[in-house]
């Protein structure tokens, strides 16, 4: 047998707050044994889980590795503003007059990830 992914990892300086966030971001659940402080907080998805691990490092340069979130419930540009208002930020807008195209944001430390449009969204132009 394969192995298979158990977790993705992210370096960060607050696993706690950042999960935190990250939680709020993908619905999910925060571990019932994180608390602020700790060196590693875990977030469980209905896609996967999320381990956060404090690192001393600060992030200098762009991920090697990144989230692409697809909404499940709501058009790409609501869930770019529903992210936003949760405090992330706009990296580069990769929308497309004919409604096609990405948005990058940056999480609460810097950590690029985008939004595609929904299985919705894409369907009608298929």
């Amino acid at each position: 047998m394969t192995s298979l992914i158990r977790h993705i990892t992210v370096d960060c300086a607050d696993p706690y707050a950042l999960a935190q966030w990250w939680a709020q971001a993908l619905d999910g659940k925060l571990g019932e044994d994180d608390f602020p402080g700790d060196p590693e907080a875990l977030v469980s998805t209905p896609g996967g889980d999320v381990l956060f691990i404090r690192v001393d490092d600060p992030k200098s340069v762009k991920n090697r590795v990144h989230f692409d979130l697809q909404p499940q419930d709501r058009t790409r540009d609501e869930e770019v503003d529903r992210l936003l208002a949760l405090g992330a930020a706009l990296h580069a807008d990769h929308r497309r007059p004919d409604g096609t195209g990405w948005v990058t944001l940056s999480d609460p430390e810097g950590n690029e990830f985008c939004v595609e449009r929904s299985a919705a969204e894409r369907a009608k132009q298929a």
